[in-house]
């Protein structure tokens, strides 16, 4: 298994790095920003817990952080090199063909980016900090915290989505509706997904670990397809919430990024 290039090496290193592509988006009025910015917060939060001794064991952790995260930044930035690099997972290929679509929610490019983040690079990320010398075991509790993290601030963002998407409850935002895309992609089976993944990982040889991966991604792709094919009710339900969701990729960027209270002039232009 061929570990992700060394993009950033420290916490403060991929928090610069996921700003980079946040204001880059935003210049350009690309949607890539939207998950960049969701993960901005995951991360400021994880350093800062780090910081306050709340993990057990906060070096280790932040060391999966970083390796988690270089995955993501990995595949962003070929993505904006060449849309065609074999280099990109096709899970990823997956949510970043989608942001060519205007005609997507918000939340379902989160979705997707989560999608790809968690159900694939999460458990790589895993192995790949064990082989630094610790065991899968000595993780699980750390695991469960920063993914602890992860869904508090990640629903805390949807429910903000209500802003940018007013008729959002139509879908289901919370979950409550089986037609709803918080069913389709839970996170809580994603990371225990996730955790699964890692701990059949771990156990194949070198020459399984590829192909053993490779068949996650192909699975993992096809979960996103779901995300963004949509019929019945929940396809009805898509289309009258996009015609009332803001439309400006910056201004969508701007306050996942950073809640900022918005004027009025700039609530009223999409």
């Amino acid at each position: 298994m061929t570990n992700t290039p060394a993009i950033a090496t420290t916490i403060e290193e991929v928090l610069e790095h996921l700003e980079n592509i946040i204001h880059t988006s935003v210049s350009s009025e690309d949607r890539i920003g939207f998950f960049a910015a969701l993960y901005h917060k995951v991360t400021l939060k994880v350093k800062e817990d780090i910081d306050n001794g709340l993990f057990e064991d906060g070096s280790r952790l932040a060391y999966l952080d970083v390796l988690f995260a270089n995955r993501y930044l990995y595949a962003a930035y070929e993505w904006q090199k060449d849309p065609e690099s074999p280099l990109i997972s096709k899970s990823w290929k997956k949510a970043f063909q989608n942001l060519n679509s205007s005609r997507k929610l918000v939340l379902q490019h989160l979705l997707l980016g989560m999608n790809a983040h968690i159900n694939l690079d999460l458990g790589i990320a895993v192995v790949e900090a064990v082989k630094n010398g610790s065991h899968i075991d000595d993780l699980r509790k750390d695991y469960n915290s920063i993914n602890n993290i992860l869904s508090g601030l990640t629903y805390g963002v949807i429910n903000n989505l209500r802003m940018i998407s007013p008729f959002l409850s139509i879908i289901g935002l919370k979950g409550s509706s089986s037609n709803s895309m918080l069913i389709q992609f839970s996170l809580g089976n994603a990371r225990d997904g996730a955790w699964v993944f890692a701990t059949d990982l771990i156990q194949k040889q070198s020459s399984e670990a590829d192909a053993f991966i490779a068949e996650r991604d192909s699975s993992i792709e096809g979960l996103g397809q779901m995300l963004v094919t949509n019929s019945g009710f929940l396809r009805i339900g898509i289309f009258i919430t996009h015609l009332f969701e803001w439309k400006k990729a910056s201004r969508i960027t701007t306050l996942l990024h950073t809640h900022k209270k918005l004027s009025m002039h700039e609530l009223k232009v999409n």
